[in-house]
C-alpha cells in the first residue's frame, strides 16, 4: 500500500511539474532573452540591459504602454463599481421583474466573441459620431470586464451568511447601512480580485481595442502586434518582462491585502 501511494505521489509530482513547465516555461524563456545582448532573439549573445534602455528611449512604445495602463486602471475601476452593484442587485434583489433579462445582458460578454463585441461597439460609436480614442477604448473595456467582476463578487456574496445583516438590522441599521457595515468589508477581497482581473483583461485585449481605438491612441498590445508583424525585436521581450513584473507586484500586494483583511475579520469576529 505504501509503495502504491509513493508511486501515485511521484506521478502527481511529475504531472504538476509538467503542467507548470507547460504554463510558465515560455514566460521564463521570454524573461531570460529580454537580457540577451544579441539583436537576434534566437541567438544568445550574453547578458545585457541594452533592450531595456532601448525601450525607455522609444517614445512611441512608452506612450502606448502609458495608454494601456490608463485605460486599464480607468476601465477596471468603473467595471468594479458597476459589476459590484450588479452583483448586489442579483444577490440581494430577490426575484425582481426582469431579473432573467438583466442577468442575460450582464453575462453576455462572457460568451460573446470579441470580434462581434468590438464590431458592435464600433458601429455604436460611429452612429453617435463619437471620436475614437481613450474614452471609447475605456468604455469598450468596461463593457468587456464588468461581467467578470460581477461573477467574482456575486460568488462571494452567495457565501456570506445573510443572518449577519439581519442581526445588524435588528440592532437599528437600515438595509443599506447594514450592507455597508457588515457585508461590504467581507467582500472587499473579492472586489479587489475583480479589479485585478478587469485590469489584466484590459491590458491583454487586442481585438476590441483595435476596433475602438483611433489615431494616436494605440494601446500596448496593438503596438506590439504591429511591431511583431515586421519581425520580433528583443525590445519587445523587455517590454513584456516589465509588464509581467508589474502584474506580479500587483498580485502580491493584493494577496497581502486580502490576508490582512481576512485576519482583521477573524480577530473582530465574536468568540
Amino acid at each position: 500500500m505504501a509503495g502504491k501511494l509513493t508511486r501515485l505521489s511521484r506521478f502527481n509530482v511529475a504531472s504538476l511539474a509538467l503542467g507548470l513547465a507547460f504554463l510558465y516555461l515560455p514566460i521564463v524563456i521570454l524573461v531570460i532573452y529580454s537580457f540577451n545582448a544579441s539583436r537576434l532573439v534566437t541567438v544568445w549573445g550574453g547578458w545585457s540591459l541594452r533592450w531595456y534602455r532601448e525601450f525607455f528611449n522609444d517614445t512611441a512604445m512608452i506612450e502606448a504602454a502609458w495608454m494601456s495602463f490608463r485605460v486599464g486602471a480607468t476601465s477596471a475601476s468603473i467595471a468594479t463599481v458597476l459589476g459590484t452593484l450588479a452583483a448586489v442587485a442579483l444577490s440581494r434583489g430577490g426575484g425582481f421583474k426582469g431579473r432573467a433579462l438583466f442577468s442575460g445582458v450582464l453575462y453576455a460578454p462572457l460568451v460573446m466573441p470579441e470580434v462581434i463585441t468590438g464590431l458592435s461597439l464600433l458601429l455604436l460609436f460611429v452612429a453617435i459620431d463619437a471620436e475614437r480614442g481613450f474614452w471609447t477604448v475605456t468604455i469598450a473595456h468596461t463593457t468587456l470586464t464588468m461581467c467578470f467582476v460581477a461573477v467574482v463578487v456575486q460568488s462571494r456574496l452567495a457565501s456570506i451568511d445573510r443572518s449577519l445583516e439581519e442581526a445588524a438590522m435588528d440592532l437599528g441599521c437600515d438595509p443599506p447601512r447594514a450592507f455597508l457595515a457588515v457585508s461590504l468589508p467581507l467582500i472587499v477581497p473579492a472586489i479587489a480580485a475583480g479589479w485585478m482581473l478587469a485590469f489584466t483583461l484590459s491590458l491583454d485585449d487586442l481585438v476590441i481595442a483595435s476596433f475602438t481605438t483611433g489615431p494616436g491612441s494605440a494601446t500596448l498590445p496593438i503596438r506590439i502586434y504591429s511591431e511583431v508583424r515586421l519581425g520580433v525585436r528583443p525590445e519587445i521581450n523587455a517590454i513584456c518582462t516589465l509588464v509581467i513584473a508589474l502584474i506580479t507586484v500587483v498580485i502580491i500586494v493584493a494577496s497581502l491585502a486580502a490576508k490582512v483583511s481576512s485576519a482583521k475579520g477573524e480577530s473582530a469576529a465574536p468568540l
